[in-house]
């Protein structure tokens, strides 16, 4: 997988949109951070030029099962180690794994908007 397939994975899931919020970071690596959102609520981010992991929402009672399983799967980078993991994309994290956790992570975001806006993302 590259950034290309990886970002229009994100952006196929319906409302999601994306930015660079890192402008001005006195770093390359925090400037280069791309957020994917819905709702105005981020699910993921990934660094655009290294492409080395990305960090999702995850639910807390799945988060010491999967790091137990996978190497590739650590902490949230930055984030809340509660809510948050970083999965590695050159590890042993099966593509469609890695796909399901962010599909997951959209989701649980989507779950968490008022109710007026899940329904109006969703068409009800």
């Amino acid at each position: 997988m590259n950034i290309e397939d990886f970002r229009a994975f994100c952006l196929s899931l319906k409302g999601v949109s994306e930015k660079m919020p890192f402008g001005k970071a006195t770093s390359d690596y925090d400037r280069n951070i791309l957020v994917f959102c819905v709702g105005n609520k981020w699910f993921c981010f990934v660094n655009i030029d290294k492409f080395d992991f990305c960090d999702i929402k995850c639910p807390t009672r799945r988060i010491a099962e999967l790091q137990a399983r996978y190497e590739g799967v650590r902490p949230g980078w930055h984030m809340n180690k509660r809510y948050w993991i970083s999965v590695h994309f050159r590890s042993d994290v099966p593509e469609r794994t890695l796909l399901e956790l962010v599909r997951q992570s959209y989701e649980m975001v989507v779950a968490s908007l008022p109710k007026h806006d899940r329904q109006a993302l969703l068409g009800q």
